[in-house]
């Protein structure tokens, strides 16, 4: 190893967590579209935004899902998803707190 120079897991080690970047649908299905068209590849579209490449890669890929040229859930059944899976917790507490609130009153009734 050359003097001065860390070795290659220190300097990766070091390194700083990108910040989370949130993105408009228009900016995405903008950078969807450039990715389709053809002439530059997913990653090199990425390098130009300052993207990452697998943000990119998954834009793509739920794009083409929604418009039906791959398997998997859309956009709106994701959607509907997360709420029906946010209502499933809210209604699985609710049982909970009636079943711990009924033992209670079981037991001041004896």
């Amino acid at each position: 190893m050359t003097p001065g120079r860390m070795p290659m897991m220190e300097t990766v080690a070091k390194r700083k967590p990108r910040p989370r970047r949130s993105f408009t649908p228009e900016f995405k299905a903008d950078i969807v579209e450039r990715c389709q068209a053809g002439d530059r590849s997913i990653g090199e579209v990425a390098k130009d935004f300052d993207l990452t490449e697998t943000a990119v890669r998954e834009w793509v890929k739920h794009a083409d899902i929604d418009a039906g040229r791959r398997e998997g859930l859309s956009s709106d059944e994701r959607e509907e998803l997360s709420r029906l899976r946010r209502e499933n917790r809210r209604l699985q507490a609710d049982v909970d707190l009636l079943k711990r609130a009924t033992a209670f009153f079981a037991k001041e009734t004896r």
